[in-house]
């Protein structure tokens, strides 16, 4: 055998050792958002926006979230934007997050990152780093993580984004600026698997009795939070 040959035989070795035996899912180009996020700006220069805001970002579970139907007695900004990756949040933090200087985060993403092949530990890190930069330039901004739902679609996913769950749950409980909201427990059925009727059609995304169950128990932990400035 040559010593290119038995070269690369320690490369692949090394390439498959390190690597786990598979390839992490790359993030997708967050400039696919670019005309969402341009839009919320255009927005932002014709309208007021309240102080000392609860603001609402992730994915499309807080878009199609009727935030200011729900929570008509705090100062609502809604920011989610479509099948966005945690990835995505942090990419345009400051301008749909840290620009409002919110007193509170309602933060719900992670559902598409492990959906598209992102590992636990990879959606955790993610979040991890979005509290990193709400705590380096708004330290007193709370956050509030709502746990990534089980969804009938993708059942076959929850041990994964419950492994997710459990590992934001554990970074939160050690800061005091930080909430986890156990969101998922709430949407499963007596036997243990999602329930149906708290699901749109498409058996992923909540209808109007899901946000009903969610903003139940939201809305605790935002006064909750929101006492403790």
């Amino acid at each position: 055998m040559t010593r290119i040959k038995i070269c690369l035989l320690v490369s692949c070795f090394f390439a498959v050792g390190l690597g786990g035996g598979h390839k992490q899912a790359a993030d997708p180009d967050p400039n696919r958002w670019k005309e969402a996020i341009e839009t919320f700006e255009q927005w932002d220069s014709q309208n007021s926006v309240p102080d000392n805001a609860v603001l609402f970002v992730g994915s499309s579970s807080i878009w199609q979230w009727a935030t200011h139907k729900y929570f008509p007695e705090f100062p609502v900004i809604n920011r989610g934007f479509g099948g966005s990756h945690i990835s995505d949040v942090n990419f345009f933090a400051k301008r749909i997050v840290l620009a409002y200087k919110p007193r509170v985060i309602v933060f719900y993403a992670g559902d598409n990152d492990i959906a598209e092949g992102k590992e636990p530990r990879r959606v955790f890190d993610d979040y991890r780093k979005f509290a990193g930069l709400v705590r380096e330039n708004l330290p007193a901004t709370r956050i509030i993580f709502i746990s990534i739902k089980p969804s009938p679609s993708r059942w076959s996913l929850w041990p994964a984004m419950n492994e997710a769950n459990e590992m934001v749950r554990e970074f939160s409980a050690k800061d005091k600026r930080l909430y986890f909201a156990d969101a998922a427990s709430v949407l499963l059925g007596g036997n243990g698997e999602p329930n149906v009727e708290l699901f749109e059609k498409d058996k992923l995304h909540l209808n109007d009795k899901g946000y009903e169950v969610w903003t139940a128990v939201i809305k605790p932990i935002i006064s909750r939070s929101l006492n403790k400035h």
